[in-house]
C-alpha cells in the first residue's frame, strides 16, 4: 500500500513540474503568435537559386 502512495506523490510531483513549465512558457509569451502559423502552410519556400547550388 505504501508503494501506491509513493507513486501518487511522484506522479503529482511530475505533473506539477509540467504545469509549472507550461505556465512559465505562457508567461514567457511563447504562444502569442496566432497569426503566422496558419498562414505559413499557404506559402511555398523560396527555391534555391542556381548560384547557391554552384557554391556548394
Amino acid at each position: 500500500m505504501s508503494v501506491i502512495i509513493l507513486l501518487i506523490i511522484a506522479s503529482v510531483s511530475i505533473a506539477g513540474i509540467f504545469l509549472a513549465a507550461f505556465c512559465w512558457s505562457i508567461k514567457d509569451k511563447q504562444y502569442d503568435d496566432e497569426y503566422s502559423p496558419p498562414l505559413r502552410i499557404l506559402f511555398d519556400d523560396k527555391p534555391a537559386s542556381a548560384t547557391d547550388s554552384d557554391n556548394q
